[in-house]
């Protein structure tokens, strides 16, 4: 995109963040990480947490209902069968369900990526402890093409692996994997898969179509804006009958998914409200017009971003990255910024303390990138205040740590 596109606005003329409540001092430039949820969605859950609070006898007993309901509509929305899709708080807790309830396989290898989101693989190490196996590392170029990326996890197998755990989207990388044709090996070596499709839903129009899998997780919080800890878990295999919610409350005999509907006395309204989330895009803009716009403005942002770090240090700082991602993309950083995931967290801290920029600085292979992302509510001046103000900064702040002061 060489030009910036055009903002999208609300039916009544106004910019597209008016419908969110975001902080008007900051600049809201990682939706990817957290999300961000509208107006419409926020009534929505606070009007369900005032009906739970003014009689919670009456509330309780009938939750199940509900939460069925507004998984129905969730599935509706990716696209897949109700009875494939339980909710659950998030991705990590998704994993952590597959974690708990797969059938132990002493000594057995769990094999991940290079790319993987470090709270899931971790869970994978915990698992293999309790197996008394390993983990596996795939090493994935970021480069890489599909058919690379294939290879190379497909090269990690051995006659050990009894789990495989590959990402949708990547999270430090920005980078689609192609579980399509991961999946369809797995099936054909009887190897579980568990996907991690954290930043999936509202991506992609029919994210899961065509895909082999044993169970895949998707943040509805992200770019779905529902609520936060609103999430989906997909499992499509024989699993099913296996896993459990990681509570066991009164619905623990019933199957999957109406099991995972009823979770005691949690807060359920980040569930309830995730279709007032998702109706509002789709009702506004609807959802492939604004995955349009994401793409365009993700784009013109990676370009003018690149271009003032590139005029800066005389450096290119475009990243080759292999299967891009529509909404989220890598720029990389002068030397001395990022080179680690605690240096990139820490410089995310200070970015936003001292320049009002909420943004997201990754790691990888001990290079430091700033990943952008990209919604309905951000625009090009976003982009182009941060070419503008942010990248002189964070130039200095690298001459600075290199120099050693």
């Amino acid at each position: 995109m060489r030009t910036a596109p055009q903002p999208l606005l609300l039916p009544d003329g106004s910019p597209a963040a008016h419908a969110w409540t975001l902080d008007p001092a900051l600049k809201h430039l990682n939706h990817g990480s957290f999300g961000a949820v509208p107006r419409a969605a926020q009534q929505e859950q606070q009007r369900l947490r005032t009906e739970m609070e003014r009689a919670p006898v009456l509330w309780f007993p009938g939750l199940a209902q509900r939460v069925a309901a507004a998984r129905a509509t969730v599935a509706d929305f990716l696209r897949v069968d109700a009875a494939d899709l339980a909710l659950v708080p998030n991705a990590s807790g998704g994993a952590s369900v597959v974690y708990g309830n797969l059938p132990a396989r002493p000594g057995g290898e769990i094999l991940v990526t290079d790319h993987g989101y470090g709270a899931v693989t971790m869970g994978a190490e915990r698992l293999a402890r309790r197996w008394g196996g390993s983990v596996r590392t795939a090493r994935v170029p970021l480069d890489a093409t599909a058919e690379q990326a294939c290879a190379a996890v497909l090269a990690g197998i051995t006659d050990r692996t009894a789990l495989i755990v590959l990402d949708h989207i990547t999270s430090a990388t920005a980078r689609w994997m192609p579980v399509a044709q991961i999946g369809a090996a797995a099936r054909a070596r009887d190897i579980p898969l568990l996907v991690d499709g954290a930043h999936v839903p509202g991506l992609a129009e029919d994210p899961l179509a065509g895909l082999e899998f044993d169970a895949w997780v998707g943040n509805l919080h992200k770019f779905g804006c529902a609520p936060r800890g609103a999430s989906a878990l997909v499992v499509r295999s024989e699993l099913r009958h296996e896993l459990h919610p990681l509570i066991d409350s009164w619905g623990a005999g019933e199957p999957f998914p109406e099991r995972f509907d009823t979770q005691g006395t949690l807060d359920a309204t980040g569930y309830l409200a995730a279709p007032a989330a998702l109706d509002f895009v789709e009702q506004t803009w609807g959802w492939k017009a604004a995955r349009g716009y994401m793409h365009d403005l993700a784009d013109y942002a990676e370009r003018i971003v690149g271009e003032a770090f590139a005029e800066l240090t005389g450096e290119c700082a475009a990243v080759d990255v292999g299967m891009p991602v529509n909404a989220l993309r890598l720029v990389r950083l002068p030397a001395g910024l990022a080179g680690t995931r605690a240096e990139a967290d820490a410089l995310r801290d200070r970015f936003a303390a001292e320049l009002g920029v909420e943004a997201a600085f990754t790691s990888f292979g001990g290079v430091g990138y700033v990943r952008l992302s990209t919604h309905v509510y951000n625009t090009a001046a976003d982009f182009e205040h941060f070419a503008e103000h942010c990248v002189p900064v964070l130039g200095a702040w690298a001459r600075t740590a290199r120099s050693g002061a």
